[in-house]
């Protein structure tokens, strides 16, 4: 039987390591049944503490003051420390997720690229200059950092996720209090740590535990200035309510219905991989998850015998073994949400061509990669999130109802779409409303791309040369340089 340490993770607030005055909770990990985590939930009390920390750095303390260079020292040194620590972060990750931990590997290794990135951008925050207003008028467009950041993140990618909000906010000259999942705490906190470590001022990050009351707290707390939030968009709905009462700067990453568009002119051996890479990568439990498969009606018979069989070479098992592809689901509530979806599929129409079911296994929580073949284009598990390892497959007549199918459903974060024809593929990119469309590729990100949604995905980006704006104000300066002024009143 495979056995790890059970961590303890504190709340950190001002710098200080503290157990927190709500209830005490434990992760039990999802492949394992062991517990993996403990930690004291933060009380509203502990939550106005870790404001006010905050708000004290801000207001008074050094790092909003610091220059861009000395704020992207600390974030280089953090990057560092996140590649010394890949082994340590993935297995945190891997025991309280669910997730393979090759994947947890890959997920710490880009983290800290996104960190090496972010301390770039601390050195490049550019404004304007305006120097035709006329005679004697000169003015200047500056970014400053838009206060105190209230950061709430999911389950799914604790510390890839939190790694695409924190260091631009930090690099902008924000302060923050963060609040993980309660399901996935470890990693976030250890980054707390080693930002601390690593010479952070005390109150510029702070970090509280808890479920969803905590979020709420936070999301609503006047003493915040901005929130940002990825999860559902159920949650993300009253994240934007919250923020909505003191007219607070939100921004929200949220669901997705993501299709892999494939034409009859494709490559389909490339795109057959990226499909089934899409549709179970991360166990399905991935916003940018490709779980529909549009395929032309002129190969859709062969194209999905080939996804089905391919599925069937996918290792599903303990998330700690190298060879496992697809991991534990992360609750059990969860799987029966997945299950009661594929339930659906079938009586809605669709026909199961391979899984549909619970894994039996010893211990954990498996489900089988699932295809839904047959599935009507308007069909509920073709339209909404189901956030598991099931793909439905629907057929499409030409390029006007592949983007038809791709708008209906609200979502709007990401496509791919295959096809030798470029005029095709960039005719269904750009009719696409989806905020990233991948072109004959799938699930490719880079630090230096912006991410976000459309609609029902969401508000603002993140990543990109853009980041740190979504931490910033902008503000107008508008100075007479000494030419006199008109009488206004004679």
């Amino acid at each position: 039987m495979t056995t790890f340490e059970t961590q303890h993770w504190p709340n950190l607030i001002g710098g200080k390591a503290l157990d927190g005055s709500g209830s005490a909770a434990e992760r039990i990990s999802p492949g394992h049944a062991q517990i993996a985590a403990r930690y004291v939930s933060a009380s509203k009390a502990d939550v106005d503490a870790a404001v006010a920390a905050a708000r004290r750095e801000f207001d008074t303390g050094s790092w909003p003051r610091m220059s861009g260079a000395e704020r992207a020292a600390v974030l280089r040194r953090v990057a560092s420390r996140i590649e010394q620590e890949v082994d340590a972060l993935a297995l945190i990750e891997t025991v309280e997720s669910g997730k393979p931990i090759s994947q947890a590997r890959d997920e710490v290794r880009g983290a800290a690229g996104i960190w090496h990135y972010a301390a770039g951008l601390a050195q490049q925050t550019y404004g304007d200059a305006h120097n035709a207003l006329g005679e004697g008028f000169l003015a200047m467009v500056v970014k400053e950092p838009v206060g105190v950041v209230g950061v709430i993140t999911p389950w799914n990618f604790p510390l890839l996720i939190v790694s695409q909000k924190l260091p631009f906010a930090l690099a902008a000259g924000c302060t923050t209090v963060i609040k993980p999942s309660d399901m996935t705490p470890g990693t976030t906190t250890r980054l707390v740590q080693i930002l601390h470590e690593e010479g952070l001022p005390p109150g510029a990050a702070n970090l509280v535990h808890g479920g969803g009351d905590v979020g709420q707290w936070l999301a609503e707390h006047p003493g915040t200035d901005m929130t940002t939030f990825t999860g559902s968009t159920r949650v993300g709905k009253s994240v934007a309510r919250a923020a909505a009462d003191s007219l607070k700067k939100v921004s929200l990453e949220l669901g997705g219905k993501n299709p892999q568009v494939v034409f009859a002119d494709a490559d389909l051996d490339a795109a057959l991989e990226k499909v089934v890479f899409g549709a179970y990568f991360n166990q399905g439990e991935c916003c940018n998850a490709g779980s529909r498969l549009l395929v032309h009606q002129d190969v859709a018979e062969e194209f999905t015998q080939r996804v089905v069989q391919r599925t069937h070479d996918v290792v599903v098992g303990d998330p700690l073994d190298e060879a496992t592809k697809v991991g534990a689901l992360i609750s059990e509530h969860h799987l029966g949400v997945v299950t009661d979806y594929v339930a659906l599929g079938e009586r809605e129409g669709a026909t199961i061509a391979t899984g549909g079911q619970r894994l039996d296994a010893p211990v954990g929580r498996y489900f089988q990669p699932t295809v839904l073949t047959g599935v009507p284009k308007a069909a509920r598990v073709a339209r909404e999130e189901i956030f598991g390892p099931v793909l439905s497959v629907v057929t499409f007549s030409d390029l006007a109802e592949a983007v038809e199918i791709t708008n209906a459903t609200g979502y709007g974060l990401s496509a791919g779409v295959w096809s030798r024809d470029i005029g095709t593929a960039m005719s269904y990119a750009q009719a696409t409303r989806a905020g990233t469309v991948w072109v004959n590729c799938y699930m490719e990100g880079f630090p230096e791309v912006c991410f976000g949604g459309y609609g029902a995905s969401g508000i603002g980006r993140e990543l990109g040369r853009t980041a740190c704006d979504e931490f910033s104000e902008q503000k107008s300066i508008v100075v007479r340089t000494g030419a006199p002024l008109p009488k206004w009143v004679n």
